[in-house]
């Protein structure tokens, strides 16, 4: 599910002199998120539902879901986070192999300069997404079926889950190897205030995340868990729950509502809490540049 597509510039060159250009990607994604650690902020920027079409021209509500990004991108390398978190829904409906070249040609010049962390969604294919963004770096945990990362940026630590379950259906699963995996490394890991990252929404409806409620039976008593970062709705919203905060960012490529904005969320993340800033292009832009600021729980 969540990988690092990162090919800075000046590095590269140097790689294409002396290592294959597969073991420059890996190197130095690790290297970017490792040199991070130690920082008092972690600035992210958090995008989600991009929805690339191989082809260019393709629309939907009157969005040109290409353009969208293509405007982003360059927004997203002016405010210089240290990385970009994209959860999901990457390719416009089934996740074809044109649609990941498409997007991968529009995110290079942003990967030139941060690792670009994505995960999958219910309108991506895992099979045609790992051929195109394959190598990666960040920590790969061993989860049967399921690609999960662990990012540590400065004092945060971010967990993308992997909740693809059907190709182009709406319904999302964690599952029950990637739920006692998670159990299991939250018990061991350290207390670092950790988000969750995951594509599906955290209702209870039939489109949404089906198995939310294990989830949240799981980590309510983990105390070390600050949040849960989602898209899939379209929808721009914050809420909490038991201390919980819950942050559904809006979407790159277009909305469901007039009342919604398209864009991104940009983050600045603390031990304490985190302060998120709403980047709209497009649909309503009543909040543009509104900051919403959170508190962790305790």
């Amino acid at each position: 599910m969540a990988h690092i597509f990162y090919q800075p510039t000046s590095r590269r060159r140097f790689l294409q002199s002396s290592l294959a250009a597969v073991g420059a990607l890996s190197i130095l994604g690790i290297d970017n998120v490792t040199a991070k650690e130690s920082s008092k902020e972690a600035h992210l920027a958090f995008l989600s539902d991009t929805h690339i079409s191989e082809d260019v021209a393709n629309n939907y509500r009157g969005f040109f879901m290409t353009k969208n990004l293509q405007k982003i991108v360059p927004q997203v390398t002016h405010n210089s986070p240290e990385g970009v978190i994209i959860s999901g829904d990457l390719a416009r409906l089934e996740g074809k192999s044109g649609d990941y070249a498409n997007l991968k040609k529009i995110l290079t010049p942003l990967a030139k300069k941060m690792p670009v962390y994505m995960g999958l969604g219910n309108h991506d294919n895992r099979k045609n997404f790992l051929a195109a963004f394959s190598p990666f770096a960040g920590e790969e945990q061993p989860v049967k079926d399921k690609h999960v990362i662990v990012v540590r940026q400065g004092p945060i630590r971010l967990i993308i889950l992997d909740s693809l379950l059907y190709i182009n259906r709406v319904a999302g699963l964690l599952g029950k190897a990637q739920r006692l995996w998670l159990q299991d490394y939250l018990q061991k890991s350290d207390d670092t205030p950790t988000l969750l990252v995951v594509h599906h929404t955290l209702d209870d409806g039939d489109g949404d995340l089906l198995d939310v409620d294990k989830l949240y039976s799981m980590i309510k008593p983990q105390r070390k868990v600050k949040g849960i970062v989602y898209g899939h709705s379209h929808h721009y919203h914050y809420d909490v729950i038991d201390g919980l905060h819950l942050i559904n960012v809006p979407a790159v490529g277009y909305n469901f509502g007039d009342e919604e904005p398209v864009g991104w969320v940009e983050a600045h993340l603390h031990k304490s809490g985190g302060d998120f800033i709403l980047h709209a292009i497009g649909g309503s832009k009543e909040k543009d540049g509104k900051m919403t600021s959170l508190d962790w729980r305790g």
